[in-house]
C-alpha cells in the first residue's frame, strides 16, 4: 500500500479522538443523543482546526447504521465509505472553484430527492465565503426550510466575509487554534504509535510553527521524519526549520543588560552567516519578553515557563517598562525588516535600536539606606597602638568598612546585567579577611550560578582591589537584600501617597457625591 500522509492517516474518526475543540464536541453530541439537531451549522475557524473533521463525523453520526447516535460504529458501511470519501449522500462543494449561481442551483434542485442509501443528505460547503452574491441568495429558502432529509454545514475561515442572512439561518461554531502544549502532546501519541523516536523539545518546535493548526503541524511532522532519517529531534528540527537555539537569545539579552554594543554585533552576524532565520530571531525575543512582562505581573505563573530560571532572571532584571518597549521595538522590527536592505541589516538596526533606549535597568541606582550595623559588627578606625599593623590586614579593614552598607557599596560599583542582578538580590552576611560570605533567598537560588557568581567576584575584586573567596547562603528570605529594601520603599511611598490621595478633601466630596471609589493601583507617588 502506498504511503498516506500523516494528516490523513490521523484524521479524527469519532468526536472522542478531536483535540482541542470540546465546546463542539459537547454540543454537536447533546444534540444528537436528544435528537435536538439543527438543519445548518456553520463551522469557523483558521486552517486545519478540524472543520472538514468535524463535519464528516457528523455525517457518521446521523448515517450509521446504529441509528443517529453521537458515537458512530465506524465499522457498517456508511461510516467506512464516509472515511474514504465514498458516501453518496456526503456531498462536498469546494466554494472555492464552485463560486457561481448555477453552481449552487444544482445542489439545490438534488435537495428535493431523498437520500440514496444513507438516512441523511448532508451538503458540506468548504471555504464558503467564496460563493458569490448571487449563490448566497439563492440558497437562501432553502438554507431557512430544507427538506427534511437534509443538512447543511458550511465551514469558512473567514465569517466576517458571510452574508447575515445565511449567518442568521446557521448554528455557528467557533473553533479554536490549538495551544502548542495539545499538539505536542497529539503528535507524541502519534510518533508513539508509528514506533518513531523522538524528543519532547522537537515536538514543542514543530507546535510553534503550526500557529494552532493540526495539520500543519502533521505535515511539519512528516518533513521533519524524512529530514531526521526516521526519528524526530530537536537539533534536526532546528535545522529544517532554520530556528535560532535560544541559547542565542539569552546571549542577545544579556549584551542588552551589560549595554555591549559589539557583543550584540558580534550575535547578529553570528546568526546571518549560520544561515538562521532572523525573522524567527525576532519572534523568539519578542516572545521571551513576553514571557518576562507576565511573569513581572503574576510572577506564579512563571514557574510554568520551560525557561522559568531565565525569565525569573530578566524579570527582577529589566523594569516592567523596558520589558513592554523591548517588546514593542522587537514586533515593529519585525515589520520593519520587509523594508530594510536586507534581512540582516533590519535585524541588526532592531538591535542596536534596543540598545539606544537603554533597557538595562539598574535596581540598585538609589538604594535605600540600609540598617545601619550593630556597633559590635562596625569596623572601627584603627587606634595609634595598632598603627603599625601588615599593610594587607589594613586593607582588608578598610575594605571592609567600605562594604559595611552594601546596598550603598554595590550602587558605587556601577554593576550591570547578571552581576547587578545577583548582587542587588544578596544580603551581606559576613566580612572575614578574604571571604565574603553572602545570604540569598531560595527564590534566587538559581542566580548563583558559577558563570554569574564568576562575574560578582571578578566585580568586586576590581572594587575592592585584592583577591577575594565569594561564598553564598542560600536562606529562606534574604529581607536585607538590596532589592527587597527597594520593594519595601516602594511599598511604603505607594501606601503614603494613597493616604494623603484618599485624606484629600476635594476626593473625599467625589467620592461622596458620585458614589465612587479609589482604585489603588491607579495611585502613583510623585517622583
Amino acid at each position: 500500500m502506498s504511503y498516506q500522509a500523516l494528516a490523513r492517516k490521523w484524521r479524527p474518526k469519532t468526536f472522542a479522538e478531536l483535540s482541542g475543540q470540546e465546546h463542539v464536541v459537547k454540543a454537536l453530541s447533546n444534540a444528537l443523543a436528544r435528537g435536538r439537531l439543527h438543519h445548518a451549522y456553520l463551522l469557523t475557524g483558521t486552517r486545519g482546526v478540524g472543520k472538514t473533521t468535524i463535519a464528516r463525523i457528523l455525517a457518521k453520526s446521523l448515517n450509521c447504521s446504529t441509528g443517529v447516535t453521537p458515537t458512530p460504529c465506524g465499522v457498517c458501511a456508511a461510516c467506512t465509505d464516509i472515511d474514504s470519501g465514498r458516501f453518496i449522500d456526503l456531498l462536498e462543494l469546494d466554494a472555492a472553484s464552485n463560486t457561481g449561481i448555477d453552481n449552487m442551483r444544482e445542489i439545490l434542485d438534488n435537495a428535493r430527492y431523498a437520500p440514496t442509501v444513507g438516512r441523511y443528505k448532508v451538503y458540506l460547503i468548504d471555504e464558503a465565503h467564496m460563493l458569490s452574491r448571487a449563490a448566497f441568495n439563492s440558497m437562501l429558502k432553502t438554507l431557512e426550510e430544507p427538506p427534511e432529509h437534509v443538512k447543511f454545514v458550511l465551514a469558512t475561515t473567514d465569517p466576517q466575509k458571510i452574508p447575515v442572512t445565511v449567518l442568521s439561518r446557521c448554528l455557528q461554531f467557533n473553533l479554536k487554534a490549538l495551544a502548542p502544549e495539545l499538539i505536542a502532546e497529539r503528535l507524541g501519541a502519534i510518533l508513539k504509535a508509528e514506533v518513531i523516536a523522538f524528543d519532547d523539545a522537537a515536538l514543542i518546535q514543530i507546535a510553534r510553527v503550526a500557529h494552532g493548526s493540526m495539520r500543519d503541524a502533521l505535515s511539519v511532522l512528516d518533513q521533519a521524519i524524512a529530514h531526521g532519517g526516521g526519528e524526530v529531534h530537536s537539533d534536526s528540527v532546528r535545522a529544517m526549520l532554520g530556528s535560532v537555539e535560544t541559547e542565542h537569545i539569552y546571549r542577545i539579552v544579556e549584551a542588552l543588560l551589560a549595554s555591549d554594543g559589539p557583543a550584540l554585533i558580534s550575535e547578529s552576524r553570528a546568526l546571518a552567516e549560520r544561515g538562521l532565520s532572523l525573522p524567527a530571531a525576532l519572534d523568539e525575543l519578542a516572545s521571551l519578553f513576553h514571557r518576562v512582562a507576565v511573569a513581572q505581573t503574576v510572577p506564579e505563573s512563571a514557574s510554568g515557563f520551560d525557561d522559568a530560571e531565565h525569565v525569573a532572571s530578566y524579570a527582577t532584571a529589566f523594569s516592567p517598562e523596558a520589558v513592554q518597549l523591548a517588546y514593542q521595538i522587537c514586533v515593529q522590527g519585525r515589520v520593519d525588516m520587509a523594508l530594510a536592505p536586507d534581512e540582516a541589516t533590519g535585524f541588526t538596526m532592531t538591535l542596536l535600536r534596543l540598545l539606544a533606549f537603554e533597557p538595562a535597568t539598574r535596581i540598585a541606582r538609589e538604594p535605600d539606606p540600609a540598617p545601619k550595623a550593630q556597633s559590635s559588627d562596625r569596623v572601627r578606625p584603627a587606634s595609634a597602638e595598632a598603627r603599625a599593623v601588615a599593610p594587607m590586614q589594613r586593607k582588608t579593614e578598610a575594605s571592609a568598612l567600605e562594604i559595611t552598607d552594601w546596598a550603598t557599596f554595590i550602587a558605587s560599583m556601577k554593576l550591570s546585567g547578571i552581576a547587578l542582578q545577583l548582587a542587588a538580590q544578596a544580603e551581606l552576611k559576613s566580612v572575614a579577611g578574604n571571604e565574603i560570605v553572602l545570604a540569598v533567598a531560595e527564590a534566587s537560588r538559581h542566580l548563583t550560578d558559577k558563570s554569574y557568581a564568576d562575574k560578582l567576584k571578578l566585580a568586586l575584586e576590581e572594587a575592592l582591589g585584592r583577591k577575594i573567596r565569594l561564598r553564598f547562603d542560600v536562606v529562606a528570605d534574604a529581607s536585607a537584600s538590596p532589592a527587597a529594601q527597594e520593594k519595601r520603599a516602594r511599598a511604603d511611598a505607594h501606601a503614603r501617597a494613597a493616604t494623603a490621595f484618599r485624606d484629600d478633601p476635594f476626593v473625599q466630596d467625589l467620592l461622596t457625591r458620585f458614589d465612587a471609589r479609589v482604585k489603588p493601583d491607579s495611585i502613583k507617588p510623585a517622583e
